[in-house]
């Protein structure tokens, strides 16, 4: 996966703990920069988890992420939609669907050539990292763009006339 703005639903994170502890390799590029920096602390609190079930996390180092794309397989998807609960639940967002084996491998080549642009993140990195005075911002961050923006979002949203 390739994703700009990452913060899963839990059942999207169980499944992809799932697929990693069969066998599966899941790897995931995320941003290293953002224009949101407070999705990218929100993001981090989810990594301990991730890296201890053999998820592999690479964040992207140039420049803003704004790619979108996911390849399961010989499917993939390429869009507009980030993995967050404001493009899931919010905005208005696009994901094209490509069953064919040729469009997946040309996305591996897409993802095997970024992942020349990034930093892979390792559990012992990770650990090494974590302050409490870090911990408690990625809680806190995760919390206001988890639970309160969407909220905000919807209530903005509803009050909009037709």
């Amino acid at each position: 996966m390739i994703v700009a703005y990452f913060l899963p639903a839990r059942q999207l994170r169980r499944d992809l703990l799932r697929v990693a502890r069969r066998g599966g390799r899941v790897q995931l590029i995320l941003a290293a920069k953002s224009d949101v920096l407070l999705s990218v602390i929100a993001r981090q609190s989810l990594y301990r988890r991730f890296l201890s079930g053999q998820i592999e996390i690479y964040e992207y180092q140039p420049q803003i992420l704004h790619a979108k794309m996911i390849v399961v397989d010989d499917i993939v998807y390429v869009g507009s939609s980030n993995l967050d609960p404001r493009s899931l639940r919010i905005n208005y967002e696009l994901m094209i669907r490509l069953e064919d084996a040729a469009q997946a491998e040309r996305a591996r080549a897409i993802f095997d050539n970024s992942l020349e642009h990034c930093h892979r993140v390792t559990a012992e990195e990770w650990r090494r990292s974590r302050s409490v005075w870090r911990r408690l911002r990625q809680r806190w961050a995760y919390f206001l763009l988890n639970r309160i923006d969407p909220y905000i979002g919807w209530r903005q949203w509803r009050g909009l006339s037709d």
